[in-house]
């Protein structure tokens, strides 16, 4: 399989290692300083770039008819944009917060966990996730994910990085430090006791490896999918 980068930073050059282990082909690797040509060679593209970037990546690969795997967060106002045009060109689209076979397992569990404790008020939900300093976006796209996750089980509306939540306010903090890949804990505290669930990525090998299988999944298909799909879970 032919595979375009778009973005060659520490992630892309990951996934490119990943991908030629896999034995597939690199036609592009996409910085800031080189142009799309050999796009239009790619069997599928991955955007692993800046948010600035993200949307004339995913439209150049749409307009290329060129499936699109996005693991950049932070851009999502264009979502639905990027969604017409996709469709409008008959593409294949996957955008996910986060790749990671592991982190997609802890997507359920949040969501699982906020079902069975939505009864239980006296628990209240705060999150926290860190990352490295280099990480432009706050909170992280993983982060949202698992707020969206216990919204949808909650009294919960919407998140927030207040530090003083309002009642219906889920609050997240975000710590950017040192090199760490992810760390994402979400916490159920009451008076008496506590709920914890936590994910800590150790390296950048998952969040690659989900993202060159997404892809492998996604070539030569037209439609939106989540991980949901790739990983087959109901």
């Amino acid at each position: 399989m032919k595979i375009a980068l778009l973005g060659y930073g520490k992630m892309g050059q990951v996934i490119e290692r990943i991908a030629l282990e896999r034995g597939h082909e690199i036609v592009l690797k996409k910085d800031e300083f080189n142009t799309y040509e050999g796009l239009e060679k790619a069997d599928v593209a991955i955007d692993f770039s800046v948010p600035a970037a993200a949307v004339a990546n995913i439209s150049a690969s749409f307009n290329n008819n060129v499936p699109v795997v996005s693991g950049t967060t932070g851009w999502l106002e264009h979502y639905d944009e990027m969604i017409a045009l996709c469709k409008e060109k008959k593409g294949g689209f996957i955008s996910s917060s986060n790749f990671s076979l592991g982190v997609n397992l802890f997507f359920e569990l949040n969501s699982y966990l906020s079902k069975i404790m939505a009864p239980y008020d006296s628990y209240k939900v705060s999150m926290e996730e860190i990352h490295h300093i280099h990480k432009l976006d706050a909170p992280s796209g993983t982060a949202i994910t698992l707020a969206e996750g216990v919204m949808e089980h909650s009294n919960y509306s919407k998140w927030t990085l207040d530090a003083s939540p309002k009642e219906n306010e889920l609050h997240i903090e975000a710590i950017r430090t040192g090199e760490v890949p992810g760390t994402h804990t979400v916490t159920y505290n009451s008076p008496i006791d506590a709920i914890e669930i936590k994910h800590t990525a150790h390296n950048r090998e998952g969040f690659a490896l989900g993202a060159v299988i997404a892809a492998e999944w996604l070539a030569g298909k037209q439609g939106v999918f989540t991980m949901k799909d790739v990983l087959n879970f109901k």
